[in-house]
């Protein structure tokens, strides 16, 4: 079944906008912390890493970007093993710089 949003809400989830790349989400973690836009978190899916934070509106926003597919994390059987572990922002930040360094 499904359920009705409240009056007044828009009923979304959140809204995931993808980066091409870790260093491309590093950049845009820079822009954040200069704008003092706070985090409601990150995360390291194992096959992604993701910040989250909240709109003007309270509507949840994630920002991500998708590991190659030969680094996602595979059990012995070769099954797909997401998790959820807690992200290096200070990694993020270094593919950043690295990407624009030269």
């Amino acid at each position: 079944m499904l359920a009705i949003p409240a009056q007044g809400t828009t009923g979304l989830y959140h809204l995931a906008i993808v980066y091409p790349t870790q260093a491309a989400l590093g950049d845009a973690l820079e822009r954040l912390i200069s704008a003092d836009i706070p985090l409601g978190g990150s995360a390291d899916h194992g096959v992604s890493e993701a910040l989250y934070l909240r709109d003007p509106d309270g509507n949840g926003v994630e920002l991500y970007w998708d590991r190659p597919n030969e680094q996602w994390p595979r059990d012995a059987n070769g099954n797909l093993a997401m998790y959820t572990r807690l992200l290096n922002l200070e990694k993020v930040l270094e593919a950043r710089s690295a990407a624009h360094v030269g």
